[in-house]
């Protein structure tokens, strides 16, 4: 049953990361920090540098990444959702910086949840 629930929350958190970041990153969303229209400019909304979008999308992309893949091998989930659920609270903090209502604060929110369920699943 913990090996499903866990497959489950790798592929959320995997295909919704692969999602934002190649389907919708020159999209609008409801979700975007400062009314930003797209992922670029959400970073630049945030006062983040241009290397941040690289350098975070990297990890996030990796992540995502790592969580599929660690389905087949399982050592890979520890690191990518321990890197996913620091990422989202960044996302949190940014959100929380430019004051964006709580309904945008959602997506990170949600992804940290099933990053740390990923990490305490193997306890329970």
């Amino acid at each position: 049953m913990a090996n499903s629930i866990s497959i489950v929350l790798q592929l959320i958190i995997g295909l919704g990361f692969l999602n934002v970041w190649f389907l919708r990153a020159g999209k609008p969303t409801p979700y975007r920090g400062a009314n930003a229209g797209t992922l670029k400019d959400e970073f630049a909304a945030y006062g983040l540098p241009e290397w941040a979008f690289y350098l975070i999308g990297g990890l996030k992309v990796g992540s995502a990444l790592a969580l599929i893949a660690g389905i087949w091998m399982p050592v890979l989930i520890v690191p990518a959702a321990s890197v996913m659920a620091i990422l989202m609270l960044g996302a949190a903090a940014m959100h929380l910086k430019v004051k964006d209502p709580f309904n945008r604060w959602i997506p990170s929110l949600f992804l940290f949840a099933c990053a740390i369920l990923l990490l305490i699943l193997p306890a329970l």
